[in-house]
């Protein structure tokens, strides 16, 4: 399970990032063509924020559609998966959206534990 090891960065670099301060929430943009389950992450979270200052936080995760232009003809257009084609027959298009995870924001506590 990658998503492990992906959890266990996200919070080093929170941790970091926190300074010794409580974290409440972290809220992650997660695309839905990265490849990267949610409901994983958020299990993984649970494990190995354990004896961190992110135990107690609460992890949000905005769930992004994947979204792609034609190079063709211009056209923006939903992307189901990563291999996608515009509706003017052309395979030569761009991901926009929906392969990007992001730490978005985290919530602090306005004192250091």
């Amino acid at each position: 399970m990658h998503e492990m090891a992906i959890t266990c960065n996200i919070i080093d670099i929170v941790i970091e990032a926190a300074r010794g301060r409580q974290v409440n929430v972290v809220t992650l943009d997660v695309g839905k063509l990265s490849c990267v389950t949610p409901a994983a992450l958020t299990f993984c979270f649970d494990v190995a924020a354990k004896g961190t200052v992110l135990e107690k936080a609460r992890l949000d995760i905005r769930e992004i559609d994947g979204w792609a232009r034609c190079s063709n003809c211009g056209a923006q257009f939903a992307a189901p998966s990563l291999i996608v084609s515009c509706d003017c027959g052309s395979h030569d298009v761009r991901l926009l959206h929906g392969q990007e995870l992001t730490i978005k924001s985290m919530e602090l506590a306005v004192e250091a534990v």
